[in-house]
């Protein structure tokens, strides 16, 4: 029916509305009603148009990463009052899609010989201030024919990322660079943090722990095998992998890839929404949730 009084609206200059309304079997006072309500129609195109550029901006602001709950949450933040089933249509409608991750093995080897440490989270990965708990991993980046590799250290209270490490290797020493970088971000005021990993062999070296105990860190590992034991840091590395979307990218030198790791973590922490934290990004929530006296983090 809407099909054909828009031909009746194109051609009533010509053949008259009533002629048209008669050969199409439609009534005249239905055209009319439907022309005079035609202005709000445009309005409501128009305003999805609109809006449809606003979340499209948005996605492209956040590197192609945010999909529809945290793009309604950043036009909530900018004033616009929209639920989250519209914005996820206008996106589908318009093939604006945040990036999704293939799932990857794991690269942590496990040794058996390692020394007994507890699992001292359980897999609570809660805190009630920042550090209090934190927790790492080590993930790999594909550099032309070579990897890069990315250490970790996490604050469990505010997710943000207050230590890393990116090197050619995945050597004990790369741990202790993200452990000693996070050390140095609090300002050196570690004493009794604890610092939960899984069980590589990197984490259960002697060299780490004495790192650990040099800082006053109390050592914490989940099982063997699981990565349910250590899933706050498995999510992170999914999250960074698929905003840098890995499975098509291939970088072809070191320093691209570290620039753009240096780059997103930028992101991540200080622009990036977390829905763990009712959709603030890192270093909001920590600023909206801790003194003022808490060392900021280079990161």
């Amino acid at each position: 029916m809407t099909s054909r009084f828009r031909f009746i609206s194109a051609h009533r200059a010509v053949f008259g509305v009533k002629r048209l309304c008669r050969v199409l079997a439609v009534s005249r006072s239905g055209f009319y009603r439907w022309a005079a309500s035609e202005p709000g129609r445009q309005a409501r195109v128009a305003a999805e148009d609109a809006l449809a550029e606003q979340i499209t901006r948005i996605h492209a602001d956040s590197g192609g990463a945010y999909g529809s709950p945290r793009v309604t949450v950043e036009l909530h933040d900018q004033g616009v009052r929209v639920n989250r089933k519209r914005v996820e249509r206008i996106m589908r409608q318009r093939d604006v899609v945040g990036r999704h991750l293939r799932r990857r093995k794991r690269t942590t080897i496990p040794d058996p010989a390692v020394s007994p440490v507890p699992d001292l989270i359980g897999r609570d990965f809660t805190a009630d201030a920042p550090d209090q708990r934190w927790c790492g991993d080590i993930t790999y980046l594909r550099v032309g024919t070579g990897w890069l590799y990315l250490a970790t250290v996490i604050d469990i209270a505010t997710r943000r990322l207050i230590g890393w490490s990116i090197n050619t290797h995945m050597r004990t020493g790369l741990i202790i660079d993200a452990l000693d970088a996070a050390v140095a971000a609090r300002g050196g005021l570690v004493d009794g943090v604890i610092f939960h990993s899984d069980r590589g062999s990197q984490y259960g070296s002697s060299d780490f722990a004495d790192t650990c105990q040099r800082h006053g860190i109390r050592r914490s590992m989940g099982r063997i095998g699981s990565s349910y034991d250590n899933a706050l840091a498995e999510a992170f590395f999914a999250t960074l992998k698929r905003e840098l979307d890995v499975d098509h990218r291939r970088w072809t030198s070191e320093a691209d890839a570290r620039r753009d790791v240096f780059r997103w973590i930028a992101f991540y922490n200080h622009r990036r929404r977390h829905s763990a934290l009712g959709y603030l990004s890192p270093a909001d929530y920590e600023q909206a949730t801790t003194p003022t006296t808490l060392h900021q983090i280079a990161a």
